[in-house]
C-alpha cells in the first residue's frame, strides 16, 4: 500500500486517538515546564516527584511508583538523578530489607519551595493562554483516565 493510500487511516488516528493527543500534549507541557524550572536545575518530572515526596518524611519506592503510574526502573533512574544533585536519598526499610525508602534532603525541600512559585506562575500563564479550555474539567478527565 502506498503512503498516499494510507494517509486517510493515519489522519483518522491522528484526529481521534486520545492516546496520541495526550502524548503530544504531555510532551508540549513537559517542555514548557522544563524551561520554566531550568534556572533551578530540575525538570518537570523531578518537580512532580519531589512534590509527591514532600508530603512525608519518607515513602516506599513501590508506593511512589504505583501512585505515579511509573515502572520501578524508570523511577529508579529518576531518583538517581535527584540523588546526584543532592536532592533525595534512598535507604533500606528496616521493617522490610527488600524495600527501599525515598526521602527529600533539606536541599531537595528548599529547591521544591523555590520551584512552587514558578509552577504556580506557569500554570496561571497557561490557563490565561488557553482560556477556551476548562482546566477543572480537563483535570477531572485526566484523573479519570489515569
Amino acid at each position: 500500500m502506498s503512503i498516499e493510500a494510507s494517509l486517510p487511516k493515519a489522519r483518522e488516528i491522528a484526529e481521534s486517538c486520545l492516546c496520541f493527543h495526550t502524548q503530544r500534549a504531555a510532551r508540549s507541557l513537559a517542555r514548557r515546564f522544563d524551561t520554566a524550572f531550568r534556572p533551578l536545575g530540575i525538570t518537570n518530572g523531578q518537580f512532580s516527584l519531589m512534590a509527591m515526596l514532600s508530603g512525608a518524611d519518607e515513602r516506599r519506592m513501590k508506593d511512589v511508583a504505583d501512585f505515579l503510574k511509573m515502572d520501578r526502573t524508570t523511577l529508579t533512574a529518576a531518583i538517581k538523578a535527584l540523588q546526584r544533585q543532592g536532592l533525595a536519598t534512598v535507604s533500606t526499610d528496616a521493617k522490610d530489607r527488600r524495600s527501599r525508602l525515598i526521602s527529600l534532603t533539606p536541599a531537595g525541600r528548599a529547591t521544591l519551595e523555590r520551584a512552587k512559585p514558578i509552577w504556580r506562575s506557569e500554570h496561571e500563564r497557561l490557563e490565561q493562554e488557553k482560556s477556551d479550555v476548562d482546566p477543572i474539567a480537563l483535570r477531572r478527565m485526566l484523573k479519570a483516565l489515569a
